[in-house]
């Protein structure tokens, strides 16, 4: 199997970067990443402060998939995540949601054993393995491995994780993947700008679909089907996963616009997956079951 190591690494998605390695469409590949921070915190000595800000958010790639073009679309299957010993937060003044509440800086080392995380001495929590950062190259301009877009990038969506199968789309020859900043645990919102940051490694299956209609980044795992939307304010990122999906229900179940609409207002949940990057994103979430009694088959 393929293996593409964290020297490799990338802060910026774009289709100026030159590819480290290649792979045919339905090769496995195994990604080792960094977390967040480029592991530059391995203390709780260490602040947000003293980071060196151009190793934030690296992405281990790009990979380029033979026989991906433009117009086609990147089905990318998460079948393993695996991660590092222990993760590390960070707050301070002004950053998440949460940093009006504080006036200094703060790092917490949290060990990963055992399928745990440990908060502190009285809490511990099942870990839940996620990728932050997952996404091709833009068609035009390079985008932050920070930044989440049509692309894919940051999107911090918890349900990107093992199991789960994230459809992208291809902008340029070889759609030039990469992904980064692993979570071993993340409420939806990551409203304290960061979740349990952690290094790791994770293995994909990567294939190329041809004449593919679904809007992208779509993600599909045992349970439901998101259509996932990143903009600059969180009502529009809103409305963009929900308009996203409505169109997936009339192009490719035949609904009329009415009855999408009726369908999602039922049994659609929109969910925040961030609301701290330069971009919001959320996800409209519909039940797979929805699918099947359709006859509709994910490629």
């Amino acid at each position: 199997m393929l293996t593409i190591h964290t020297d490799t690494k990338i802060h910026k998605m774009s289709k100026d970067n030159p590819p480290v390695a290649t792979a045919k469409s339905g090769d496995t590949v195994c990604f080792e990443t960094l977390d967040c921070f480029g592991c530059q915190l391995k203390s709780e000595d260490q602040l947000l402060g003293g980071l060196d800000w151009s190793n934030i958010n690296p992405a281990t790639g790009p990979l380029f998939v033979e026989g991906a073009e433009p117009g086609d679309v990147l089905k990318v299957e998460i079948l393993k995540i695996e991660l590092d010993k222990q993760g590390v937060m960070v707050d301070g003044p002004g950053s998440g949601v949460t940093g009006v509440a504080v006036t200094s800086e703060s790092t917490k080392i949290l060990p990963v054993s055992d399928g745990m995380v440990k908060f502190n001495e009285k809490l511990s929590f099942p870990i839940c393995p996620m990728i932050g950062v997952i996404g091709t190259a833009p068609a035009d301009e390079g985008v932050d491995t920070g930044t989440p877009g049509p692309h894919g990038g940051n999107m911090d969506c918890t349900r990107i994780g093992e199991g789960a199968t994230l459809y992208l789309p291809v902008n340029v020859e070889g759609a030039l993947l990469a992904m980064g900043d692993l979570h071993a645990l993340m409420g939806d919102g990551e409203v304290e700008v960061c979740g349990v940051e952690i290094a790791g490694a994770v293995t994909v299956r990567v294939t190329v679909l041809k004449n593919c209609a679904l809007p992208t980044p779509f993600l599909v795992n045992k349970e439901v089907a998101m259509a996932i939307f990143s903009a600059e304010s969180l009502d529009d990122a809103a409305v963009g996963a929900t308009m996203s999906m409505h169109s997936f229900l009339m192009k490719e179940l035949h609904m009329n616009e009415h009855e999408a609409g009726m369908l999602l207002s039922v049994v659609g949940n929109l969910r925040i997956c961030q609301i701290v990057d330069p971009e919001k994103t959320c996800r409209m979430e519909l039940p797979l079951s929805i699918m099947e009694t359709y006859g509709y088959q994910f490629a």
